[in-house]
Formats: structure tokens, sequence, C-alpha cells
């Protein structure tokens, strides 16, 4: 499935967050969007998910306008993981996860032996089964936001979205649920913090600055000193990382 987002303008109250950015998500694209805090990522991603309806601009899902159709057909197809995930009510993990499986209910309507092996499977993809009877509320952030992950998976989307998911977690959670996603096989679109996630994960970045794209193409491409310096206010060098084989960062004031 294949995102289109084409000239989004969002605000919030008077003030214009997201100016005219336009944004290409290609089938099985990994693609990041990478930015300080406050440039306009998380607003970009609400608009075009419909948490936050833009002031101008068009969203596509193949040949879905997002905009357009009710929040229940969005979610048959477009899954959302974001950052912060607490609840003042409590259910077991299983619980939780079969909760995704709602978009593809009628009202009131049972949950099917289908169901059930759909929220196995997602629970087993994300290392969940052991966890699967124990209280939402009792589990650590990491493990919350794994058992987020798993009611996502368990929407069975075409296409999914993750709002910095990984930004107030530790280095082992953020490659268990980055891989989990990658391993999905299917379109992402994803606000990311850490430079070096997103040069391992993303097949291509976007780059925001004050609400507007600053720069886009491949990890190499993006993740420049030049750009990162412009985005960050901060001086680094790049190198190639042993053990990732991939893209480090050594940042210096």
């Amino acid at each position: 499935m294949e995102l289109v987002v084409k000239e989004i303008e969002a605000r919030i109250g008077k003030k214009e967050i997201v100016k005219n950015i336009s944004i290409l998500v290609k089938k099985q694209q990994f693609v990041g969007l990478i930015g300080p805090n406050g440039c306009g990522k998380s607003t970009l991603l609400k608009s075009i998910y419909k948490s936050l309806i833009p002031h101008k601009g068009t969203v596509m899902l193949d040949d879905l306008n997002v905009l357009k159709v009710s929040q229940k057909k969005i979610s048959q197809q477009l899954g959302v993981v974001g950052q912060f995930n607490e609840m003042n009510f409590d259910l077991t993990v299983h619980q939780m996860v079969m909760l995704g499986r709602t978009p593809h209910k009628k009202m009131l309507e049972s949950d099917k032996q289908s169901d059930v092996e759909i929220v196995e499977k997602a629970l087993a993809h994300t290392n969940l089964l052991e966890y699967k009877d124990r209280s939402y509320l009792s589990l650590s952030g990491g493990e919350k936001q794994r058992v987020i992950l798993a009611r996502t998976i368990a929407q069975q989307p075409k296409f999914m979205i993750l709002d910095e998911p990984t930004n107030h977690l530790d280095i082992r959670y953020q490659i268990e649920i980055l891989s989990c996603v990658k391993e999905l096989k299917i379109g992402v679109l994803a606000a990311l913090h850490d430079l070096e996630m997103a040069a391992h994960y993303c097949d291509y970045l976007y780059a925001i600055k004050n609400g507007e794209v600053y720069a886009h193409g491949t990890p190499t491409e993006v993740l420049t000193p030049e750009t990162i310096e412009a985005l960050y206010q901060i001086k680094c060098q790049t190198y190639l990382n042993p053990v990732t084989n991939g893209l480090g960062f050594a940042y210096h004031i």
C-alpha cells in the first residue's frame, strides 16, 4: 500500500505548524521523519491519520482518501503506534491486543476463533505470549509499548504510522519494536529521534525544520554533518559503524 501526502498544512489555534508538506511512501518502504522537537513531525503525522484535521491538503492510501472516509474504514487499513499509552483502567495483555480487532467487527460482535488466532500470532510476533494474562498496568514502559504494537499488528493494517514510539525507551526496546515493524514488510512512516536508528531502519528520510521539508533522500544523502547542524544546531561527524555496518554519529558542541 502506497501513501501519498500532498501539500498538507496544519494549524494549532492560529499558529501554522505544518507548512505545505508533501511525502511519498512507496509499497513496503520504511520512511522516517527526523527533526528537532517542535519542528512539526507529530503534528504532520496526526494530520495524516486524522487525529488532527489539516487546514489543507490530501492524504491517499492507494485509492482510499483518508481525510474523507470514516475512522473505522481508516483503521481497517492504517495502524498507529504513538509514544504515550497510559490508561486509567486495566485490562490483561490479551484483552488489550484483542482491541486491535475492533475495526473489523460490527457493534457488540463477539470475538471469533479467527480473532483469537490473529491475536495469538500478534503476541508471538512481539514475544508477549508469556505476558498475555498479565495486567497491562503492571508492565514496564517498554513492555507496554510492545503490547500497543501487538494490538496494532492485530488490526492487520496494510500501512503503519509510528509517532515517536521509542523516544522514552531504552536501547533494547527500541531495537525490538523497530525490528518487529520492519519484519511486517508493510509501508511505514515513522517519526524518530535517534539518528542511528533512523539510518539503520529507514529506506528514505524526510528532514523537517520549522514545519517544512528541509531535505529528503536516502539516509546517506540526508544524514550529513551539514544537514544535522542545520536541524539540531550541533556539530557532528559521521562514520561507518562496524557493528551495524551503517552510519554512526559523533557529536560535539
